[in-house]
């Protein structure tokens, strides 16, 4: 372990034993069996004429706080970076944007939300980068399938601009008998707040008169998550 906020010499590639090369790696033992930096250096390719590829992979990931802060660096930041450029950082930026798809791609079969924790996985990688809040439903069937997932409001998710027939309107019209509501915390503190209480009675209470079920109301944070329902918070 190198010493606080330096970062560890990482040998050229060429210099790893065949067996030990990321690509290698992830050829034969699949792209789990890889460090975050050892992905990110397979996007990147080659690093400076002076810094191996996952030197440079390591020093992004240090600088900007894993995985999560590099992805949420402009493109114009990226470019700044040394050993970067234009290139670089498209791959970067497009890397990113895969896999954010790929996480909130629904496909033709339609994810079950069943748990917390089927939220998380189903909104976490889009919301926990977001830079200001935002309010959405996961509207359920009768089955607990997801119907859609709207974004309701941005900004502060707070009693005094939350309509409480605004954000059920789209249950209504869609038949759903159940939602869960969430929100991200920008801070990266998933901790609800008073408001966070407030807006969960007020919509728990309203989803009762319309006999629609608020199964939850999820809050989003950089790499955790809470549920309000879990905590008692908001829910009767």
């Amino acid at each position: 372990m190198g010493r606080q906020g330096v970062v560890e010499y990482q040998p050229l590639i060429r210099e790893l034993p065949a067996g030990e090369r990321p690509r290698e790696r992830l050829k034969h033992h699949g792209a789990a069996s890889l460090s975050n930096a050892e992905l990110l250096a397979i996007v990147l390719r080659t690093g400076a004429a002076s810094e191996s590829v996952l030197n440079l992979a390591t020093r992004l990931l240090a600088k900007h706080g894993g995985l999560a802060g590099l992805a949420k660096a402009g493109f114009g930041e990226l470019c700044q970076e040394h050993g970067l450029g234009e290139a670089k950082a498209a791959q970067i930026k497009a890397a990113v944007e895969i896999g954010r798809r790929l996480l909130s791609e629904q496909g033709t079969i339609r994810p079950i939300v069943k748990s917390p924790a089927d939220v998380a996985n189903l909104l976490q990688a889009d919301m926990s980068l977001l830079e200001q809040e935002e309010l959405r439903l996961i509207l359920l069937d009768t089955k607990n399938q997801v119907v859609s997932t709207p974004t309701i409001y941005k900004g502060s998710v707070n009693t005094s601009v939350i309509r409480v027939a605004e954000i059920l309107r789209d249950a209504v019209r869609e038949n759903c008998p159940a939602l869960v509501v969430v929100h991200n915390h920008p801070s990266g503190d998933p901790t609800p707040s008073p408001e966070d209480v407030r807006v969960t009675e007020q919509l728990v209470e309203a989803g009762k008169l319309l006999d629609i079920e608020v199964l939850d109301h999820v809050v989003i944070g950089r790499q955790q998550y809470v549920s309000m329902k879990e905590r008692g918070l908001g829910f009767s």
